[in-house]
């Protein structure tokens, strides 16, 4: 089978399987859902308020949508652990490199289209209700901030699509990640101090700061994060290669 015709057939799949196809909607849907609750309710107080980021706070819908994210990678890789469908899977493509990197090359690619909808659209709509507080497209670092939004969450969304396929079990991902992220990694902030800003989502949020006193900057926090990205999905296709299906 071609390389077009095994990404081909993974799309048909994540398209066809409603609980990875919602998954990936929740990304958006649930991104401007907060966008619009909080804007419409205390956005214009809480810009008034010292020490705020306008640039951040533009994004903070992008909190939550970063949960969908990883429920759509964790859940569109766990697919193949359910009821023998790997086995049919490496069936119809022998080749596990080869099945391996269409099937995240088809989560990235429409994890990252939905996350760049997502980030501009937040934006667009939390300031229509910010009156004299919006900031636009043309302001400085908001161009930056949209698009590497996206990225963003097209980077956990593989972190956990990487972690799945090391781990085998959506639930235990989810179990894992959630709680670091909404959690754990502010636990460790507190202790750790500098070396915090080197966590996956504390380096890749930078990207959504005007302001960033630390050692890190935008552009190498998502560095930062694409690099442990890049260590899950090593991890879960050394195991899909040397694990039995």
């Amino acid at each position: 089978m071609s390389k077009t015709a095994v990404v081909r057939s993974e799309w048909i799949k994540i398209r066809s399987l409603r609980p990875v196809s919602g998954a990936l909607a929740a990304v958006f849907a649930t991104t401007l859902a907060v966008t619009v609750l909080v804007f419409a309710t205390v956005g214009q107080a809480e810009a008034g308020e010292e020490g705020n980021d306008p640039l951040f706070s533009a994004f903070y819908g992008l909190n939550f949508g970063q949960i969908a994210a990883i429920g759509f990678g964790a859940t569109a890789l766990s697919t193949e652990f359910l009821n023998g469908a790997l086995r049919t899977s490496l069936a119809a493509v022998p080749n596990r490199n080869l099945l391996y990197t269409a099937k995240m090359a088809v989560i990235g690619g429409l994890a990252l289209a939905v996350g760049l909808v997502s980030s501009f659209a937040s934006l667009l709509v939390g300031q229509m209700f910010m009156g004299e507080y919006a900031i636009g497209l043309g302001d400085s670092g908001v161009l930056r901030a949209a698009f590497g939004g996206g990225v963003y969450l097209a980077l956990m969304a593989l972190l956990a699509a990487g972690l799945t396929a090391l781990l085998r079990s959506a639930v235990m991902v989810l179990s894992l990640l959630i709680p670091f992220i909404l959690i754990v990694s502010f636990v460790i902030g507190d202790i750790a101090g500098g070396a915090a800003e080197y966590l996956p989502d504390r380096a890749g949020q930078l990207i959504l700061h005007g302001h960033h006193p630390g050692s890190l900057g935008p552009w190498t926090g998502l560095v930062v994060t694409g690099g442990w990205t890049c260590l899950a999905l090593v991890a879960g296709w050394w195991t899909l290669r040397r694990r039995d299906a």
